[in-house]
């Protein structure tokens, strides 16, 4: 699967807040072996929504966590764009989550948090620990969250637990070579592209140097394309180290 991360909020783009949900996101996906795909912060903009849930949906193998943008304010504008782009069909008043709200507001549910109720159709709900003040899904694919990491994080653990908890084991293997990248080009040729290749290339002690690493959920696999390097650097006699 390719995960996305959707992280929707003007206030993280013009630095009035520090985004906590890609680091959080990265290190539980990672626990069962998964990495993101990609990772997208936006603005409160309806159109840049638009185009960033659509690009994702376009995708038969995309997996996305929404932050922000669920509440009942005039920026908070994800309901009514999920709506629109994974269901084509008009927001519906959810029985359960309207009836939370009264549970929790009384009165003062009106006239503007009974709102937060108006999700796309068949959306399921996720339990907010903090409030009750749920979160929603879409096909077990689409997750849709608060932008307060106190209430979203706890959602997506429980997701992420839930839905993708098999565990993908990865072997990645890494160099670090006195050499500049160019020297390693034609080897980094002959890697298949189903093993993920990184090459890193840097400055130390003023002379150019080079990461390499490869990864593959086939430990030999890997292995063999990796010893590609090794053994070009020992008979160029070009220092290396493993790490």
């Amino acid at each position: 699967m390719n995960f996305y991360a959707c992280i929707i909020g003007s206030e993280i783009l013009n630095g009035r807040r520090i985004d906590k949900h890609f680091e959080f996101l990265k290190n539980e996906l990672q626990k069962y072996g998964h990495e993101l795909f990609a990772s997208f912060v936006i603005k409160d903009d309806e159109n840049l929504i638009r185009k960033t849930y659509n690009f994702i949906k376009d995708d038969a193998d995309g997996v996305m966590f929404s932050f922000g943008g669920i509440g009942a304010t005039p920026d908070d504008l994800t309901r009514a764009v999920a709506a629109e782009v994974f269901t084509a069909k008009e927001l519906q008043r959810h029985k359960k989550f309207e009836q939370d709200i009264l549970e929790r507001f009384g009165k003062d549910a009106y006239p503007h948090r009974i709102y937060m109720a108006d999700l796309p159709q068949n959306a399921e709900l996720l339990f907010n620990p903090i409030n009750n003040m749920s979160g929603f899904s879409l096909q077990d694919r689409y997750f849709f969250t608060p932008g307060f990491p106190e209430m979203s994080h706890p959602m997506l653990r429980a997701v992420i637990e839930k839905f993708f908890s098999k565990s993908v084991k990865k072997h990645r293997l890494t160099l670090f070579a006195k050499t500049s990248e160019n020297t390693l080009i034609d080897i980094m040729q002959e890697v298949p592209k189903d093993i993920e290749l990184s090459s890193l290339p840097m400055l130390r002690d003023k002379k150019a140097s080079v990461e390499i690493s490869l990864c593959s959920t086939d430990k030999i696999y890997v292995e063999k394309y990796f010893h590609l390097f090794e053994d070009f650097l020992k008979k160029q006699n070009i220092e290396y180290e493993l790490i």
